[in-house]
């Protein structure tokens, strides 16, 4: 596996798993919607986050959860680009911009982000591929089945490991194909998939790793957590931490979260363990 990540002439050493906390700008994202919508909230967060030990802040203006409304390319701009700015201007850390269109991806690049998460691995944007490949940035792919307005009504696959696993192959080799360098691939729990689905996933997550690219995973706060618990999305802490821990232990590389430093403890934990 490339163990090291190139942003803006850095490396990013991931070959002991990281952090990469969330910061959702949106009114009605699924655990932090509305937190973070003004500029000084969303910058204060990402330097606790910082402090706590996130190694890549991702910053999301789209809302992807089931049954999310539609917002324009515009206000998904106005919503992501100032907070890139000014966290750039705090702090010398990764920004990711969690977009599936090339020109949010395009304009935030520009203001500073150094990476693009696409819940959409390009295939909702035919442009987003040759955007990231111009400017050289890594990629994060994940795979979806359906739309977010639509992906939770009735996911059907015939064997949902091979074929997630089929797609990122894909995916990887047409990102190559491109010339973009550093290709990270996310199974995209919940992403048009029942719990059932999405334990199966997780479960033979080392399958993943013969892709040979780093492997980012994302359960955090999830309804696979709080849904199999019977508890509510505000106390699936627990839960996420047991998943991440399992997670690593399946080779996961990145974690997305939204809790840095609980996710940060379970790392350092994890490598504890490994020492002996």
């Amino acid at each position: 596996m490339k163990r090291t990540i190139n942003i803006k002439e850095k490396k990013l050493d991931v070959s002991s798993p990281i952090v990469m906390g969330i910061i959702n700008v949106t009114p009605d994202s699924f655990s932090d919607g509305g937190k973070y919508v003004f500029a000084d909230d969303a910058v204060r967060r990402a330097v606790q986050m910082f402090r706590e030990g996130a190694r890549i802040i991702d910053i999301g203006g789209y809302s992807s959860r089931p049954g999310a409304k539609d917002v324009s390319e515009q206000e998904e701009m106005d919503r992501v680009i100032p907070i890139i700015e000014r966290i750039t201007q705090e702090m010398d850390i990764p920004i990711s911009v969690d977009t599936f269109r090339s020109h949010v991806a395009d304009e935030s690049i520009k203001f500073g982000a150094s990476i693009v998460n696409d819940i959409s691995a390009g295939s909702d944007d035919v442009n987003m591929i040759p955007t990231v490949a111009k400017h050289n940035v890594p990629f994060i792919a994940m795979h979806k089945q359906g739309q977010p307005s639509n992906m939770h009504i009735n996911p059907q696959y015939s064997n949902v490991l091979e074929e997630v696993y089929s797609y990122l192959k894909q995916v990887i080799y047409k990102c190559k194909s491109a010339g973009i360098e550093d290709v990270i691939v996310d199974p995209g729990f919940g992403f048009g998939k029942t719990t059932t689905h999405n334990f199966k996933l997780l479960n033979h997550l080392n399958e993943f790793k013969s892709l040979n690219v780093p492997l980012l995973i994302g359960v955090s706060r999830k309804s696979m957590i709080y849904k199999t618990l019977g508890i509510t999305v505000q106390d699936a802490l627990n839960g996420t931490t047991f998943l991440h821990a399992f997670s690593l232990n399946k080779g996961a590389n990145i974690l997305r979260v939204h809790d840095v430093k609980e996710a940060v403890e379970c790392l350092r934990l994890f490598d504890q363990i490994k020492k002996y």
